[in-house]
């Protein structure tokens, strides 16, 4: 099975793809980015073509995302909102289902603890794929511990 994880957000979104082979191996990775100084419309746009274009290259089973929290930014909140919302359309017109993870469940399944820092999940998602290091970006690192959070779920679904 290969699984998209993506880590949403209007600037950059993360993207990782993982084989659910034992152990996981990671396929692809990298980021998204829009250009800030442009409209939020045409960046959005820009978004869900790119997200278009992994989904036909690399054709995966599933689209694991984080769902959006509501931290101290509300702006954020909206804009990460938006740009799940253009990934969530773009992977149905793909006909790629979808699974959202909240931000603790994902936290829980890499490192056991749903509110470990975000340093502790990105070094645990190193550890489980048997990476040299922590991937870089931080937003492709975090789309890596929605992978293996999915991976890690439908390993214990009955």
């Amino acid at each position: 099975m290969f699984v998209l994880g993506i880590d949403p957000g209007l600037t950059t979104t993360g993207y990782a793809v993982l084989r659910s082979s034992r152990p996981p191996q990671v396929d692809a990775l990298g980021v998204i980015r829009t250009d800030r100084h442009r409209d939020t419309a045409a960046r959005l746009h820009e978004l869900g073509r790119d997200l278009e274009m992994l989904l036909r290259e690399h054709r995966p089973d599933v689209l694991a995302i984080e769902q959006v929290f509501v931290n101290r930014n509300l702006q954020t909140a909206i804009s990460v909102a938006r740009a799940s919302g253009v990934i969530l359309a773009a992977a149905a017109a793909a006909g790629c289902p979808v699974v959202e993870y909240t931000p603790s469940a994902v936290k829980a399944a890499v490192a056991g603890y749903g509110n470990a820092p975000k340093e502790q999940v990105q070094r645990m998602v190193a550890r489980r794929l048997g990476l040299d290091s922590v991937p870089k970006p931080a937003d492709a690192a975090d789309a890596l511990a929605v992978a293996l959070c999915h991976t890690q779920a439908m390993a214990v679904a009955p």
